[in-house]
């Protein structure tokens, strides 16, 4: 005969999920006693799933996932801006290397024309007596072999990430932006004084005309009073005190010819060309200033840039110390 649900049994039912948490366990009269979950006939069972939402639910467990949250987010954040600075610093190192590859390649092209005017023209644009090392050759040779040396610095820092090449690249670029900021200020200081001498220098320059071994000094002043349509360096009366005569060079006529220079002076140029090439200058100060400003500014770059990549390389090699 079936027992009825309301019959006293010595087994009891194990206690719901939905119990609470502070009720007593549910015992027997008998041998057995059976414990509230997560016990369940001697064995420990995993909480069903009301449990867990209570578990998560609680103000403690709520606290929980608030921090998995944020931490979850602080993380997805702090990886996007590595992902950033990482993809900047590859657009800045590609930019350095190009930058300085162009940079290199100019340089090459400088002291390529440096030694070729070298070679077949001797010392030539040789003004000064003074100094016959200062030729268009010599400053041309200088010039492309510090531009060289200053891009592949650069280009290979960037590419390696070498602290010390980059490091060498900034201290060298730094040393001459200064070189030539005190060049331009000590230009416009003592402005008087460098035209005075210069002038005298020229003049004794002109001693040296049509000399043997002068060449590029003779070239250069037929060059500079052909294009310029002057003669002398204040005056064509200079030319006198080189021959002790009243003659000047061919360079200086009118119009080309052989032995032209001994003829009337009114087939003579006369504006000096000192003043001259000076007014030159002057015309062309918009577009000598914009060279200057943008070489400037080439170079600031150039030191940001070194700058930036040294100290990320610092960063790097200290995290991962």
């Amino acid at each position: 005969m079936r027992r009825s649900s309301t019959d006293e049994t010595p087994y009891r039912r194990s206690p719901s999920l939905d119990s609470k948490a502070g009720s007593p366990p549910l015992r027997y009269s008998g041998e057995y006693e059976y414990r509230s979950s997560p016990f369940t006939f001697g064995f420990r069972t995993t909480p069903g799933p009301q449990a867990a939402k209570g578990r998560y639910t609680s103000t403690q467990g709520r606290k929980y996932v608030v921090f998995y949250l944020d931490l979850s987010f602080i993380f997805l954040l702090e990886l996007r801006r590595c992902r950033m600075a990482e993809g900047c610093m590859r657009a800045l190192r590609y930019g350095m290397v190009f930058f300085n590859l162009l940079f290199w390649l100019g340089g090459c092209g400088i002291l390529g024309v440096g030694v070729w005017l070298s070679v077949t023209q001797g010392n030539f644009a040789t003004l000064s007596s003074s100094l016959p090392s200062l030729s268009a050759a010599n400053l041309l040779i200088a010039v492309g072999t510090i531009i060289m040396v200053i891009g592949c610095l650069g280009c290979i820092g960037a590419v390696k990430e070498s602290r010390p090449l980059l490091l060498s690249f900034f201290i060298l670029l730094l040393l001459i932006f200064f070189l030539e900021i005190l060049f331009i200020i000590l230009f416009f200081a003592y402005q008087d004084e460098i035209d005075h001498h210069a002038q005298k220098d020229l003049k004794r320059g002109l001693q040296l005309f049509g000399t043997e071994g002068n060449i590029g000094l003779t070239n250069a002043w037929s060059i500079v009073q052909t294009d310029f349509r002057c003669c002398g360096v204040t005056n064509h009366t200079d030319w006198f005190e080189v021959y002790n005569a009243t003659r000047v060079p061919d360079s200086c006529c009118l119009e080309y010819s052989d032995a032209c220079g001994l003829e009337n002076p009114g087939t003579w140029w006369t504006a000096p060309c000192y003043e001259r090439v000076k007014g030159w200058l002057q015309e062309n100060l918009v577009a000598l200033w914009i060279f200057a400003l943008c070489t400037a500014l080439t170079q600031i770059l150039g030191l940001v840039f070194s700058m930036t990549m040294f100290c990320q390389t610092v960063k790097v090699e200290t995290f991962y110390a």
